[in-house]
């Protein structure tokens, strides 16, 4: 039972959490980064919501090519459609796809590296057999080759873009763990009888966790990148369905008219990448154990 006027003490992890999230907000990068990327995050999500001002799809000809105004605060394309609108839901397909790509390379990859250092032998070499062939592909070159076999809709783009992204997460995990089987208390833990698989899930992941998130973040930008690539070379989410690459393909001959077509899609891909690469950078300095206690 607690006293009244004792502030209860919080659990080791809690504090942990904390502290790292205050290392996070303090750094300037990683500050920057989350604001950026929670920005645009409420601009995904009022478009899945609905809330846009206007429908991103709906043609309109006698406002074509509007500039920036109180109406339109991105001006209108060469159908009428509100830029704003378009450049919002934009967000949110790169968003979707972007996500569901890095979701399922993380999977994949974290669970093939832990195999592939931790059992070594047969696994290990047949995985970095693969590894290493996927790796011989430019990473544009291979989303482009996967994506024009596929049916083109969000969810195959998505996992285009995750095949390519598989090697590095394998590659960033398959190098801690062949250090952390043979520290002692992973050693001990074999010792006591637990399975490989269970000594590998309970007490080798949770040490590499934290090089895991920040190549998450990492990857995230470069999935948006890929994404918005393959929407300019026309192998991205059919039209109409809005893409921010897309939509700076189409600007491209309205540039000196329009500029505004092209400028408001090419500037918030950059803010997007921007941010979660900022946001990158402050989280792998705020789960670096060498900063902890410092203020």
């Amino acid at each position: 039972m607690t006293d009244i006027g004792t502030t209860p003490a919080l659990a080791p992890g809690a504090g942990r959490t904390m502290e790292r999230v205050k290392l996070l907000l303090r750094s300037r990068s990683g500050l920057t980064g989350l604001i950026l990327v929670v920005l645009l995050a409420l601009l995904s999500l009022a478009s899945a919501a609905a809330l846009l001002p206007f429908d991103p799809l709906v043609q309109d000809p006698p406002s074509r090519l509007q500039p920036p105004s109180g109406t339109h605060w991105f001006g209108t394309d060469q159908f009428g459609r509100d830029v704003f609108s378009r450049v919002a839901a934009g967000v949110a397909n790169s968003a979707l796809i972007a996500i569901v790509a890095v979701a399922f390379a993380t999977v994949v990859g974290t669970v093939c590296g832990l195999i592939a250092g931790f059992y070594r032998g047969f696994s290990d070499g047949a995985i970095s057999a693969v590894t290493n062939v996927l790796f011989a592909f430019p990473p544009l070159l291979l989303a482009l080759a996967l994506a024009s076999v596929f049916e083109r809709n969000w969810f195959t783009i998505a996992v285009a873009i995750a095949i390519v992204y598989v090697p590095i997460f394998i590659r960033v995990t398959r190098g801690p763990v062949l250090s952390l089987r043979e520290i002692e208390y992973v050693k001990a833990a074999k010792s006591t009888g637990q399975s490989r698989m269970a000594t590998m899930f309970r007490h080798v992941l949770p040490n590499i966790t934290s090089i895991i998130i920040v190549q998450v973040t990492l990857s995230l930008s470069w999935a948006v990148l890929t994404e918005a690539s393959l929407s300019f070379l026309g192998l991205g989410t059919p039209p109409p369905a809005p893409s921010l690459g897309s939509m700076i393909f189409e600007a491209r001959t309205l540039v000196t008219i329009a500029p505004w077509t092209m400028l408001a899609p090419g500037v918030v891909i950059v803010l997007l990448v921007v941010g979660l690469n900022l946001l990158g950078d402050g989280l792998r300095d705020s789960l670096d154990p060498r900063n902890r206690g410092k203020r």
